[in-house]
């Protein structure tokens, strides 16, 4: 009797644990590669108003400020210049860069 409740229990257990799958290591980088891609930097010396007007929180009005306050040595002027509120500048600052114009 204790050996077919112990036959009992394994074959439970066997069944209720999934099956591991074979995977390529082609598809596993594959796939984290696609999943932790960064998106690349727009730059605010280059980027047109309509690449602005994409980031979050900039409109119209901000997107003209932005290109009329060029360049930029760093994105951190945007603020410090008075071209974006801080909150908005908060939403943008991982997605933008201020590349320096090579002389």
């Amino acid at each position: 009797m204790h050996a077919f409740r112990r036959f009992l229990a394994a074959a439970t257990l066997a069944l209720s644990t999934p099956l591991a799958l074979p995977v390529s290591t082609a598809q596993t980088a594959k796939a984290a590669a696609t999943a932790t891609a960064p998106a690349p930097l727009l730059d605010l010396n280059t980027a047109t108003p309509a690449q602005l007007k994409a980031l979050p929180g900039i409109g119209d009005a901000y997107a003209d400020r932005i290109v009329k306050g060029r360049p930029y040595t760093a994105k951190t002027q945007l603020t410090q210049r008075g071209i974006i509120p801080q909150a908005t500048y908060d939403k943008i600052k991982d997605l933008v860069i201020a590349k320096q114009v090579k002389k």
